[in-house]
């Protein structure tokens, strides 16, 4: 009886194991049809290649190099990256990788799986690596580091490796994937615009302006010529004065009087 009932259990966890298993193979990141390969990465926030979901990265670099690109993601998008760094030529030593997430404030976002800063041995002719990101919120608050709709960068580079591979060649594969989206949840609030890196270049200025003579003339004035009072002359004056007047008092306190 015990035995029927076992094989019963067993049997229903089997079926539930294989019903599962299709889910989980839809749900990883794949690339989409006719999407054009992307072959270039920036080397800083600022110069962010931009990608989407779906779309394959191949670039040729070296080791050492950061590598970035930027992606946009909605509320209720968990979004899923997965890299492989292929070397071409032995390595003399082992080296660690790590793959990073910044949101539009360039705020480090944590990953929830994959591996994100694996380390290879020397024999080893790529490695992997991944990051699944937490469901992005269409509101947090301010003090949160919660995800928000908006610009991600993706920074891929090395953190330790031997000096004698620094610049040797590397190819990077790429592929940034939506694996679920629950669309934006009406209880928490919408924000307000998405964060979007800000890439745009200041104003330089050429000439130093001139200044105004009218307003120099206003300013003058017996106080301006005083010393602040959080000036060191003036404490060092006040202290001065201090230590006089404790003097004075001492002396007249400790002095013997004169007898007739």
């Amino acid at each position: 009886m015990r035995t029927a009932l076992f094989r019963s259990l067993a049997a229903v966890l089997a079926a539930g194991g294989s019903a599962l298993l299709p889910a989980a193979a839809v749900a990883a990141p794949t690339p989409s049809p006719g999407a054009t390969p992307v072959t270039r990465a920036g080397t800083s926030f600022l110069t962010a290649t931009p990608i989407t979901a779906g779309q394959p990265v191949r670039v040729d670099a070296s080791v050492g190099d950061h590598l970035y690109w930027s992606f946009p993601a909605t509320a209720g998008q968990v979004q899923e990256i997965s890299a492989t760094v292929t070397f071409p030529k032995a390595r003399s030593g082992a080296s660690t990788w790590t793959v990073d997430v910044f949101d539009g404030l360039r705020r480090r976002q944590a990953c929830t799986a994959g591996a994100q800063t694996p380390t290879v041995d020397a024999r080893a002719s790529s490695v992997a690596l991944g990051c699944t990101l937490r469901e992005v919120r269409p509101w947090a608050e301010p003090w949160s580091a919660d995800p928000l709709p908006g610009a991600y960068v993706i920074r891929l580079s090395v953190v330790d490796l031997p000096e004698p591979d620094l610049g040797a060649p590397i190819d990077v594969d790429l592929l940034v994937g939506t694996v679920a989206d629950r669309g934006a949840s009406a209880d928490d609030g919408e924000l307000a615009a998405p964060l979007v890196l800000n890439t745009k270049a200041g104003t330089v200025l050429t000439a130093v302006p001139a200044a105004d003579a009218e307003a120099d003339d206003e300013g003058d004035s017996p106080a301006d010529w005083l010393p602040d009072l959080g000036s060191r002359w003036v404490w060092t004056g006040i202290g001065g004065v201090l230590a006089a007047v404790a003097g004075v008092v001492g002396f007249a306190l400790t002095r013997r009087p004169r007898r007739g």
